[in-house]
């Protein structure tokens, strides 16, 4: 697996299922770029996407919690975009990750401060708050006024997930898109050459 910095795919600020569902992406021969690899760097994706607080550290099993969520999201957000209906395992798995958690923060009361709400949870619920608001975030987008909009990527090999930002974007990136153009271009020329 490579660590390659790419840019941003329009809709991943916003959305952290498509920042997640991204998270792993193809690329030209073959190769994956994968920002959940290990416990180490899926603890820094979480952390940089204000899910943990800083200091929190992923054991092996929280890693992969969070790469079967992924996995999940993949394959729903693709049939999403390929008018499929999804596959039932995968909707389980993203549905399972939004209801593990209570959603509410609980009211309590503290003498020198009175009622208040407060999220809490012990720290072995981290990743599960993180991928329940990951959740979140995909059934409201999946079933919002920008369902319409979600794509996947159509330059070859690339395989991420965007919202367009208008109805004629078909790349993630001006990368994918200059290269697309750039091999379109090859094609045409090399069918245009003469054969000697």
């Amino acid at each position: 697996m490579t660590k390659v910095p790419l840019p941003t795919a329009p809709g991943t600020a916003e959305h952290l299922c498509l920042a997640l569902a991204n998270s792993v992406v193809t690329l030209p021969g073959g190769q994956l770029a994968d920002e959940l690899d290990n416990p180490e760097s899926a603890t820094a994706w979480l952390i940089r996407h204000d899910l943990v607080p800083d200091g929190a550290g992923l054991l092996a099993y929280c890693q992969l919690q969070l790469t079967d969520l992924r996995r999940d999201l993949r394959a729903v957000l693709t049939s999403h975009t390929e008018g499929l209906a999804p596959g039932l395992e995968s909707l389980e798995g993203v549905n399972q990750a939004l209801t593990a958690v209570p959603t509410a923060a609980p009211l309590r009361y503290e003498p020198d401060e009175g009622l208040r709400r407060v999220a809490s949870h012990p720290l072995t619920q981290l990743v599960a708050h993180a991928m329940a608001q990951i959740a979140e975030d995909a059934a409201a987008l999946l079933t919002g006024p920008d369902a319409h909009r979600i794509a996947q990527c159509a330059a070859e090999p690339c395989d991420r997930f965007m919202v367009r930002t208008h109805a004629r974007r078909q790349w993630c990136s001006t990368r994918c898109g200059a290269r697309q153009r750039a091999n379109r271009a090859y094609a045409r020329k090399r069918d245009t050459t003469p054969a000697r």
